[in-house]
């Protein structure tokens, strides 16, 4: 157990949870990423060859968060890498300063420093001084080599005349002109819960992310993830073609209370007819319908994929950016 500042102790709870309680604790959370899934760690497991470990955040004895650990070792973990991707999560009313002082402290506690041994931790904490600063209070070192994750969160919890209003006035445009295409049949879009698109899906993404050279995931990485998604029901894809020929297509990955917009691509022809503009909002209006309340719009770049990010920033999400990577 750790102390810190106003007595506030912390202990994580390792593989406590039978799955069913961990997962209806994990849809407790309005705000939940992809990476601290169950879905992404059966699906890392898996290609990274890497064990999951899933923590039950403990503050003053009650429950405050969860946080998946992803762990790779060899030699008896001699040698032993701890991930942390986006973690930790909290449940409502814990996450303030001392309760993520506590809680590196515990985790430091766990997993203490030492030879054979590295950490990377891309903490759940919105970038700030104050937020800088008390991190590193705990002894963390910042790891200026990898970008912070930076993305723009939409709130589906609005009705739609608010998320439409919202919408920046060019991209509005771009989306009325799409909607119109659409009404007079010039382009037509599908939406497949059941994985029928997928096999198209993929082997265009992969041509797609060969000829520019895109970052995101993998389709390896992507051809495990899917059957766990499917299983679950927590992917869905949008098509948009033109007299049957596909022109665009975006993968949404949902997650609790959340989902996140993964990869999609689009061709000349889908960018003529504004084809990502329509799916991303009806993207947007489904999973609304799905009961998703917050919706990430993915990892953005502003000196590699400018564009992209000023596509995401019109639809009129707030901008979040993490505080960055420790060890």
């Amino acid at each position: 157990m750790s102390n810190c500042a106003m007595t506030i102790t912390c202990t994580i709870l390792w593989n406590t949870l039978p799955l069913c309680e961990w997962e209806a604790r994990f849809h407790k959370i309005q705000k939940s990423n992809f990476l601290q899934s169950y879905s992404y760690a059966k699906g890392a497991s898996r290609f990274y060859r890497q064990k999951a470990r899933w923590g039950l955040i403990m503050i003053d004895d009650k429950e405050a968060g969860l946080v998946q650990v992803m762990e790779a070792g060899v030699l008896f973990n001699l040698i032993h890498g701890v991930i942390i991707d986006r973690g930790p999560l909290w449940f409502d009313g814990f996450g303030g300063a001392f309760h993520i002082q506590a809680f590196i402290k515990a985790l430091q506690k766990d997993f203490p420093k030492r030879w054979g041994r590295k950490h990377r931790f891309l903490l759940e904490i919105e970038d700030s001084p104050s937020a800088k600063a008390l991190i590193k209070q705990t002894g963390l070192t910042f790891l200026p080599s990898r970008e912070p994750y930076e993305t723009y969160w939409l709130d589906l919890s609005q009705d739609m005349d608010s998320l439409r209003a919202n919408l920046e006035g060019k991209w509005r445009n771009a989306l009325r002109k799409a909607e119109n295409f659409e009404e007079n049949k010039k382009i037509s879009i599908d939406w497949d819960k059941k994985g029928l698109f997928y096999p198209l899906f993929k082997a265009q993404y992969a041509i797609e992310k060969q000829e520019h050279g895109y970052g995101g995931i993998s389709p390896q990485f992507l051809d495990i993830l899917a059957p766990f998604l499917l299983e679950e029901g927590n992917m869905m894809i949008g098509v948009a073609s033109v007299n049957n020929e596909l022109i665009a297509s975006i993968m949404m990955i949902k997650h609790g209370q959340s989902a996140t917009y993964q990869i999609g691509w689009t061709s000349d022809e889908g960018r003529s007819h504004n084809a990502h503009h329509l799916l991303l909002w009806q993207g947007a209006c489904v999973l609304k319908q799905w009961g998703v309340k917050t919706l990430d719009l993915g990892g953005i770049n502003h000196d590699t994929a400018a564009s992209i990010k000023k596509f995401k920033q019109g639809m009129g999400g707030m901008p979040y950016r993490l505080v960055g990577h420790y060890s």
